[in-house]
């Protein structure tokens, strides 16, 4: 028997182990992910997933040996989530102003789907959790999607008052960190008053989602639908689109 052939069975049984490797750790992130919709995070137990996947406790610190570590595989599933379809929408047809709302429409849109996934990327903090460094890419995308529609599409001044001298200078930081970034440039060339501007949509944006989802607008405001469209006509305006 050659070399070659003796190697054969060995190279399939290694490839059936890492699909199998890989089939289990989405089990293990789906079954994760419906006991946060149950209990929220900071009742996540490592002991009940693996129960309820019928294996033992030591067989899936395996794959994730601590609460922490799938935590923090939850949060980066979910920050790339919603910047995928961020980045889809403001990559699309139309205007900047029409790609600007319809990101903000698909984030919306993403976190009415995944509420409990929103909540643990944009709710109350876990406690005694703290994010890795890990986290900080997938988190970056969708900010990254809305300053590269402001870089590709310059916008206009807008009307309001001037930014001050420290504002600018947090502004100029904020754009080197984006430079910083890897694969993008996208805060090279926004002027630092829209680079702002852009900071307060974003915080605005995510704000009305919150209330949204977190029930603050019941018995005003509710659905919010017209409200967040209205918003999303001022924020656009705002940032000089």
């Amino acid at each position: 028997m050659s070399q070659e052939m003796a190697l054969r069975p060995a190279s399939r049984s290694v490839t059936a182990r890492e699909r199998a490797r890989a089939e289990l750790t989405r089990e293990i992130r789906e079954e994760a992910r419906r006991q946060l919709a149950q209990v929220g995070a900071a009742a996540l137990s490592l002991r009940s997933v693996a129960r309820e996947l019928g294996m033992v406790s030591s067989a899936l610190y395996r794959y994730y040996p601590s609460k922490e570590d799938l935590l923090t595989a939850l949060i980066i599933d979910a920050y790339n989530a919603v910047g995928e379809v961020a980045e889809e929408a403001a990559g699309g047809g139309g205007s900047a102003r029409e790609r600007w709302m319809g990101a903000c429409q698909a984030i919306r849109g993403w976190a009415r789907a995944h509420p409990h996934e929103y909540a643990l990327i944009y709710g109350s903090p876990v406690p005694g959790y703290r994010a890795p460094e890990a986290t900080v890419d997938p988190a970056s995308r969708v900010p990254l999607a809305l300053v590269g529609l402001l870089r590709d599409a310059r916008p206009r001044p807008a009307d309001g008052p001037e930014i001050s001298g420290a504002l600018t200078g947090q502004a100029a930081a904020v754009a080197a960190l984006i430079a910083g970034t890897a694969g993008s440039a996208a805060g090279d060339t926004v002027r630092p008053e829209a680079l702002v501007r852009g900071a307060l949509a974003w915080t605005q944006l995510f704000g009305l989602i919150s209330f949204e989802l977190f029930g603050q607008y019941v018995g005003s405001f509710d659905p919010a639908d017209e409200l967040f469209h209205y918003a999303l006509v001022q924020m656009a305006q705002m940032v000089g689109l």
